[in-house]
């Protein structure tokens, strides 16, 4: 018999509930109790979930009140000394590190500032993990109270006998990084977390795990040898633990692992394998050549990453591929990964084109389908043929709809020409061209777009969509929202200002209402960060811009505004990253379509009398593979041709700006020159500085902003701690190169701490402008 299982379920519940009371607790507005009850509630409601779906083999230990990585930092005791310091509470303590904590000295204690630890994307999707942050000399110790444990022991209570996931060794300390001031190598540290795992495993095991599945995904990157020939010694001993442990389960992801083959035969003292043949079908083979006699494989068909509805023909193809050469008591039919990274359930959508609801499946869904799946393979695709015919109806339709295909969009395409990659001049000309126009200072200040997002902008933008108030009343009430951000800007001196984007939802999904192939959705939340969900739009036909999307708000902001005035955009590959794309043409083909909807919104903007545009490109490094060779430079290649299509078609006294998430720069700083937009800011307050020295050893010419404090946390930096910010940047960057600018956009955060943290920000711009002012 063929089973099914699933390597990890949403955590946000059908309504966002985990949200809700997070930031709840958060507010001081629920007590740590009810957090607790209603995380409980939604574990059991999630199993039920799967098990109501007739899924075999249901996962715990997935869930987390903030990210799964910071889970096991304090699993293995592994938090920071400068958190641990203060006492606080187990779930403040978590939070902290997650979010940054402070709070003023009372009389019941002294006062508490510290900021969040590090956050990356995890792998090459939008969700982002928090960074193990390790120490010299780090030790680690299993919590007293093991999260997995307990949360094994709450299902077992509800009638659901799970397998636990963890993070692997292997993969925790290559994710991690060594403390500001530390030289640690994480790898180093295997020796040491081993035995916490063994602990672990033993406990899991006298709980009755039967089996435990060990995430080990860096296995699909291209490891130094050193971590590379860490699996068979961490796997020796974890795999030959006997009856002290569970039958161990060895996942990875979102890649091949082909390259890594000699560590997998390595491995056939494990119990299972998985891998995923969504992303990587052509390592099957291969893989299956490399089992142990006895092993046994899990085979990733249904993606844990998209919203399609599983081809389940070719699915159980390739399932049968295992079965004929392993036999079905040897092969499990899996997701291709943690279906975390997909909506919550179908269900909930009621306002979808019957048409193209027909074309999806979120994660109840996809449980469904794993099952049938699974069924089939074992008991032959006669015994699921209803479902087996409807799902190729389903696919056939999609295939042939009017909606996927749009012959005015491919002539287009076939129009673009080399010179409509290329600015007009060089960067010197162009940048003295915009200092002549624009008359900006040394150290010009500038945020990255947004501005809070007010409880009263969701109730009037809520009551417009719902037909409550009309459509001049609602650009009455954005007017308003824009007049009072431009009027706080001017108090803080800020010196490029931006409307602050209030009529905007989500950096992604306003473009893609106002751009035709998308569909979009009501409930299909995805969580990105801690408590923050996005809602992505889905790319469903050929792209194309009906009219304007920014211009008439853009230009009314530049019309009360005595500094110049931002044009805010997204990307066309974030655009592509943070939508669920098609899958039935190259993704090349979908950015640009982008790009040239988005090259049309740019020469609006610049003929509105908009001469500064900033486009957004924070998934440039998400996309990219993530290992080196002819799949990544292909990748660049179209990405950067993509953006530099969007954007070529202004004069050279329009300053073209771009903005990157927290990236390892040296991996594609290649590209990153290659765009030639000439300012770049970057998220950056949370790495070390010397990241910046790349920027250096390129000898790169034009403007960088490297944020100089941190925007997902409510903490306030001092002023003091800006100016610290900017002085290290200096060792690493002239000041005529040097914009001061948050990490990202402000839409998340309260106005009291964004006014308070701009004003610190500026003011210690002054600063610098007066010191070399006095040196020149």
């Amino acid at each position: 018999m063929v089973q099914s299982s699933i390597l990890g379920f949403p955590r946000m519940g059908v309504n966002r509930d985990l949200k809700k009371a997070t930031e709840a607790y958060w507010a001081g507005n629920l007590s740590q109790q009810d957090l607790l009850a209603e995380g409980k509630r939604l574990r059991a409601e999630h199993w039920k979930i799967q098990k109501d779906a007739g899924v075999d083999i249901i996962p715990s230990n997935d869930f987390s009140y903030y990210d799964h990585v910071l889970d096991h930092i304090q699993l293995f005791g592994a938090t920071p000394p400068r958190y641990t310091q203060h006492n606080l509470d187990p779930i403040d303590e978590f939070f902290a590190m997650g979010r940054g904590h402070q709070k003023p000295q009372t009389d019941k204690g002294p006062a508490v500032d510290v900021p969040s630890l590090e956050m990356v994307k995890w792998f090459d999707s939008n969700y982002h993990y928090v960074k193990p942050t390790l120490q010299d000399g780090q030790k680690f110790k299993l919590n007293a109270n093991p999260k997995p444990v307990v949360e094994f022991l709450e299902a077992k209570e509800a009638g659901v006998v799970t397998r636990p996931v963890l993070l692997g060794p292997v993969s925790f300390l290559t994710l991690g990084k060594a403390d500001r001031g530390q030289k640690v190598d994480p790898i180093d540290l295997l020796q040491d977390l081993l035995p916490v795992y063994e602990e672990l495993l033993a406990k899991l095991k006298e709980a009755g795990a039967e089996t435990v599945q060990i995430d080990e995904p860096v296995l699909v990157f291209d490891l130094p040898p050193r971590v590379k020939n860490s699996f068979k010694p961490a796997y020796e001993k974890l795999g030959n633990l006997g009856d002290k442990a569970p039958k161990l389960v060895f996942a990875t992801y979102f890649g091949d692992i082909v390259h890594n083959i000699d560590v997998l035969q390595s491995l056939q003292n494990l119990y299972a394998i998985h891998i995923d043949v969504v992303r990587n079908p052509e390592q099957l083979e291969t893989v299956i050549g490399a089992l142990g006699p006895k092993q046994t494989l899990s085979v990733g068909v249904v993606d844990g990453r998209n919203i399609w509805k599983t081809n389940f023909k070719k699915a159980i193809e390739k399932v049968e591929v295992a079965t004929q050469k392993l036999g079905k008591d040897r092969v499990l039919v899996a997701s291709s990964s943690s279906l975390l990274h997909t909506p919550h359930t179908l269900a909930s959508e009621k306002k979808l084109d019957p048409e193209v609801k027909d074309w999806f499946s979120f994660a109840c869904e996809k449980a469904k389908e794993l099952t049938i799946i699974a069924k089939a393979v074992t008991d032959g695709p006669a015994s699921v043929r209803d479902e087996m015919e409807a799902n190729a109806k389903s696919v056939e339709a999609r295939a042939t709809s009017k909606r996927t295909n749009d012959p005015k969009v491919k002539d287009r395409q076939a129009k673009i020409t080399d010179e409509m990659f290329e600015r007009k001049s060089p960067f010197p000309t162009r940048i003295a061209q915009q200092q002549s126009s624009l008359n900006l200072p040394m150290f010009p200040t500038t945020t990255i777009g947004s501005f809070p997002q007010t409880k009263d902008i969701r109730i009037q933008r809520n009551k417009f969509t719902k037909g409550e108030i009309t459509a001049e009343e609602y650009e009455k009430f954005i007017e308003k929202e824009i007049r009072d951000v431009v009027k706080i800007q001017e108090e803080l001196g800020l010196d490029v200002y931006v409307h602050g984007e209030p009529e905007r939802n989500d950096m992604v999904q306003y473009f893609g209402e106002r751009l035709t192939g998308y569909v979009f959705t009501t409930h299909a939340w995805v969580q990105s960060y801690g408590s923050r969900c996005v809602r992505p739009p889905i790319i469903v036909g050929d792209i194309s811009r009906p009219e304007a999307m920014t211009v008439k708000e853009s230009k009314y902001a530049a019309s009360i505004s005595n500094k110049p005035m931002k044009g805010m955009l997204t990307g066309p590959i974030t655009c592509l990253r943070w939508s669920f794309p098609r899958d039935d043409i190259h993704q090349s083909e979908q950015a640009q379509q982008l790009a040239l909807a988005l090259r049309d919104e740019v020469v609006d903007l610049e003929a509105a009398g908009i001469f500064v545009i900033q486009v957004d490109e924070p998934a440039l490094r998400e996309g990219l593979p993530l290992r080196s060779g002819l799949a990544r430079e292909d990748y660049l290649s179209w990405a950067v041709k993509s953006f530099r299509l969007s954007v070529a078609g202004v004069k050279d006294s329009t300053q073209i700006h771009s903005h990157f998430c927290y990236s390892e720069f040296q991996d594609f700083f290649s590209a990153i020159a290659a765009l030639d937009a000439d300012v770049l800011s970057i998220e950056n307050s949370k790495s070390d500085a010397k990241l910046l020295k790349v920027f250096v050893d390129e000898a790169y010419p034009r403007h960088i902003g490297p944020g100089v404090y941190d925007i997902h946390s409510p903490r306030i930096p001092s002023e003091q701690e800006v100016k610290d910010r900017v002085q290290e940047m200096l060792e690493y960057l002239s000041p005529e190169q040097l914009w001061v600018d948050p990490d990202c956009g402000l839409k998340t955060r309260q106005w009291p701490e964004t006014k308070a943290a701009l004003t610190n920000m500026v003011n210690a711009a002054k600063f610098f402008r007066a010191k070399y002012a006095k040196a020149n």
